[in-house]
């Protein structure tokens, strides 16, 4: 009696399922991210974003590694990682495939837009010229929405960034010794902020810059205080230039300076490629 009360009920159900439409069924099948606590947990983000979460949280089901160093290869993608010589937990790295923190957002970003739009760590990330909002740590997690990325540490040394998710929870390649997980937003201690990631068109006048350990300053001068060092050239929205400080620098003398609206910024034009004053750049209202 037990066994045909089974193959009956497993005869309901599979009748069930087929008289169910499509879009009933997948309501009625959840799924593995939905499992694994890994998805998209609150409305009002872009169609990309929800695709980068997903596309994040796959790695995660799938169980990959956090590995130092991973995911910077030429395209976006896992990677064998190196040892870090300031943690003794990473000596297995090299043989792990998988993400740092930054490696993870890069390729989950790369997935969602087929562009690898967010190549570097996680300062580059967080300053990208490809901006659509910033939030304080001040603001917490009421103006976040899934697929922003939360960042680590302070304005010049980013050391950590996540990919938010909704309801307080973050997808994070954390550290050495585990694998991609998902979290509680940590909002105390070194939480810096959010930045929107913009995967559309970029508005104003984009440059590049030029040298390596070019530093950004608060004000238009070589005495103001350091903002965030530019390792080698990066792209950089400019929102105006005035002229202040006359800097003298590899050669050249100029008393231009450009406002880096990402970096809430300012580099003198002598760092900006083009000419000693940027062409399709406005002053800046004094």
């Amino acid at each position: 009696m037990l066994r045909r009360t089974g193959a009956i009920g497993t005869l309901i159900a599979l009748l069930t399922a087929l008289l169910l439409t499509p879009s009933a069924l997948a309501a009625y099948r959840p799924s593995r991210q939905a499992d694994a606590g890994c998805g998209v947990l609150a409305p009002g983000a872009t169609p990309a974003a929800e695709r980068a979460v997903d596309a994040a949280c796959a790695q995660v089901a799938a169980g990959v590694w956090y590995t130092w160093a991973g995911g910077h290869g030429p395209q976006p993608g896992p990677t064998y990682g190196k040892a870090d010589p300031s943690d003794p937990a990473s000596e297995h790295d090299p043989e792990r495939l998988g993400f740092d923190c930054s490696g993870l957002v890069r390729y989950a970003y790369a997935q969602a837009t087929s562009a690898d739009i967010l190549n570097g760590d996680a300062s580059a990330q967080y300053y990208t010229h490809r901006t659509a909002g910033r939030f304080t740590a001040a603001e917490g997690l009421a103006p976040l929405r899934p697929g922003d990325l939360l960042a680590y540490g302070t304005s010049a040394d980013l050391h950590h960034i996540a990919l938010y998710l909704g309801a307080g929870r973050m997808a994070e390649a954390r550290q050495s010794g585990t694998k991609l997980m998902v979290s509680d937003v940590r909002l105390g201690g070194d939480y810096f902020g959010a930045v929107r990631v913009n995967t559309g068109a970029v508005e104003g006048p984009v440059f590049r810059t030029w040298g390596t350990g070019v530093w950004t300053k608060a004000q238009p001068s070589t005495r103001a205080a350091r903002v965030y060092a530019f390792p080698g050239p990066t792209t950089v929205r400019v929102g105006c230039q005035k002229h202040a400080e006359v800097v003298t620098a590899e050669g050249y003398t100029n008393d231009a300076w450009s406002y880096l609206p990402d970096y809430r910024a300012w580099v003198t034009n002598i760092y900006v490629q083009g000419p000693a004053w940027l062409d399709g750049v406005p002053a800046c209202a004094d």
